[in-house]
């Protein structure tokens, strides 16, 4: 119901063989531009804000450009970036005519959706770093939000930087550039020791550039959940995942190439693949491809509790991935039970439909439960999505009217004032396009009573490890949590937990716990399912209307090997989350 800007999304592409190899072979001169574009469109649904991709010629010989960089924003940057690189091939700068733009070994892509509200040109990646050194240029993108930002800053002006932006995105690139160019001058005083000059010491640099040793000392510096990707100038091409394995990453190597994206089952039909062909990177490890085109596997920061975000199986990632669908239908399948109650067990009188789209998958296995409890119960296609809100008008009263008609419903779908209504949605986090469209819509139905399903247990915490969830006043189940506590007048337990959250923020990283939690132990799932309804429901419904969602133990059961739940549970992975969620906190309370 309401789209979450969440996860970005990365793809890379290592050609192992000759350009002409694949020319020759697929008669196409642009294969691994093609191919890169495929693995990009596949992942819009990661990031629809902006786009960019990045190229290194490693034959290119010096005096022409051999590093190639196209970025755009808005929903058809991926269509932009690309014309453009065709563009640049088709029609060669008349000052280095012999150079072919976007013809080369190494091809990075990158979709964006902002997590910090900065918007623009140049906060799309990848980011740039350049030096007339080839070894010393470093293009980077990832799929990533670091909790820890302002200490990496304060790291790197102690040592005399001075970042031109302050952002996690320019401030990783820093670091790492000035970890490579570290790694360059130990190259270089190797190379003298044995007696190398001139252009001799430029090739041996290139060759012997130690990814995995820049990565060793740039990526424990920083708290949060990423994958890190880049391609340097001299051929080298890394990708490396957070400890805890918070964000996904996947591979595909064959004798041909060697493939890096965000879902797997995008590498799959890129590549025509099965899934067991596609591999996951693991926590803390890091795959890199060498300038001679040899893969290793270093784990570059030991592994911790692996808890990769839930989320992504709930929602983000594209459900065509062979268990994320499964897990998703699994979802809807636990629900059946608590839906059944809901409905007073009148299967004969009851009509299931969902939230149009991302919940179709949730909403099948839901139907496959009633149908084997509940046989007589009925299905129709009640909502549909009808238009784009437009914010052209500042009227909050129009806002509101348009907002009413985003959705519209079947007339007919249901017997009024006999039938109960359930719908089900993948997650309900603010809850606005619940008061503001979908109740309203729904009641033009005169159902019994409306059962508002959620697959996903309520959000209750803010996250800071890439989704656009950082604020408490946004969750309607928070905001249901503090209406309650004032109701029976816990004003003293708010203030509490305020004090706490600031006494946490100057205690080391072992002492850290989050005292919110301490809130929601006040009252049940169903107290504040009700709360949430009071808050939800628009004026002039009066309809009865019942929320459900997903325990904490149907989401694991459902989805056993990603853990991350710390926005259901607000169990944090990292001292940072911890960190910021006290500040959250803070903010809340002196109501910044």
């Amino acid at each position: 119901m309401e789209p979450l800007k969440h996860e970005c999304g990365i793809a890379l592409i290592r050609l192992l063989k000759p350009l002409e190899y694949y020319t020759a072979k697929y008669a196409d001169s642009n294969y691994a531009l093609s191919k890169l574009y495929l693995l990009m469109e596949k992942q819009h649904n990661r990031g629809q804000e902006g786009a960019g991709i990045a190229s290194v010629s490693i034959r290119q010989t010096p005096g022409h450009e051999y590093m190639f960089r196209e970025r755009a924003t808005g929903k058809d940057a991926i269509t932009t970036i690309f014309s453009a690189a065709i563009n640049q091939q088709q029609h060669p700068s008349p000052d280095d005519p012999c150079t072919t733009a976007f013809s080369g070994e190494l091809y990075m892509g990158h979709l964006r959706y902002s997590t910090t509200g900065k918007s623009g040109l140049k906060y799309i990646h990848p980011f740039l770093r350049r030096n007339n050194w080839r070894a010393k240029n470093l293009c980077i993108c990832g799929n990533f939000n670091m909790t820890n930002i302002a200490e990496v800053f304060d790291f790197l002006t102690s040592q005399g930087q001075s970042p031109r932006m302050y952002s996690d995105s320019y401030i990783t690139l820093e670091l790492m550039g000035h970890r490579l160019d570290r790694e360059v001058e130990r190259c270089f005083i190797e190379a003298q020791e044995q007696g190398l000059t001139g252009k001799d010491i430029t090739d041996y640099i290139d060759n012997h550039v130690l990814m995995e040793n820049v990565l060793r000392t740039t990526m424990p510096h920083f708290d949060g959940g990423y994958v890190m990707s880049g391609i340097t100038g001299s051929g080298e091409m890394f990708a490396v995942r957070d400890p805890h394995g918070i964000r996904p990453a996947f591979f595909y190597i064959d004798e041909e190439v060697c493939v890096i994206a965000s879902e797997r089952p995008v590498i799959q039909t890129t590549f025509d693949l099965r899934a067991e062909q596609v591999r996951e990177l693991m926590p803390g490890q890091a795959i890199i491809i060498n300038r001679a085109g040899h893969i290793s596997f270093p784990q570059i920061i030991e592994p911790l509790s692996f808890t990769a975000c839930s989320f992504e199986r709930i929602y983000f990632s594209r459900g065509n991935d062979q268990d994320i669908y499964l897990e998703r239908k699994q979802l809807g399948h636990q629900l059946v039970t608590q839906v059944l109650n809901a409905v007073n067990n009148d299967a004969a009188h009851t009509v299931v439909s969902f939230i149009p789209n991302t919940a179709e998958t949730a909403y099948m296995g839901l139907m496959e439960g009633m149908r084997e409890k509940a046989p007589a119960v009925r299905t129709e296609k009640v909502v549909t999505k009808d238009i784009k809100l437009r914010t052209f008008i500042t009227e909050s009263d129009s806002r509101n009217d348009l907002a009413a008609h985003v959705y519209d419903v079947t007339m007919g779908a249901i017997t009024p004032d006999e039938d109960y209504l359930v719908v089900i949605d993948d997650s309900i986090v603010r809850g606005t396009t619940l008061r503001e469209s979908i109740i309203k819509i729904l009641n033009r139905l005169h159902p019994k009573k409306m059962v508002i399903v959620s697959s996903a247990p309520q959000v209750r915490y803010p996250d800071f490890y890439g989704i656009d969830m950082s604020n408490f006043t946004e969750f309607i189940a928070f905001r249901a949590c503090i209406a309650l506590l004032h109701r029976s007048g816990q004003q003293a337990l708010i203030d509490d937990v305020y004090h706490e959250c600031k006494r946490m923020l100057s205690l080391p990283d072992t002492q850290l716990e989050n005292p919110v939690r301490r809130l929601y132990k006040q009252f049940t799932p169903e107290e504040l399912n009700d709360m949430m309804v009071d808050l939800l429901r628009p004026s002039g419904v009066t309809t009865p209307i019942q929320l459900v969602f997903q325990s904490i133990e149907g989401l694991h059961a459902a989805i056993p090997n990603h853990h991350g739940d710390w926005y259901f549970t607000g169990h944090y992975p990292t001292p940072g989350g911890i960190r910021l969620l006290c500040h959250s906190f803070i903010d809340f309370y002196e109501n910044k």
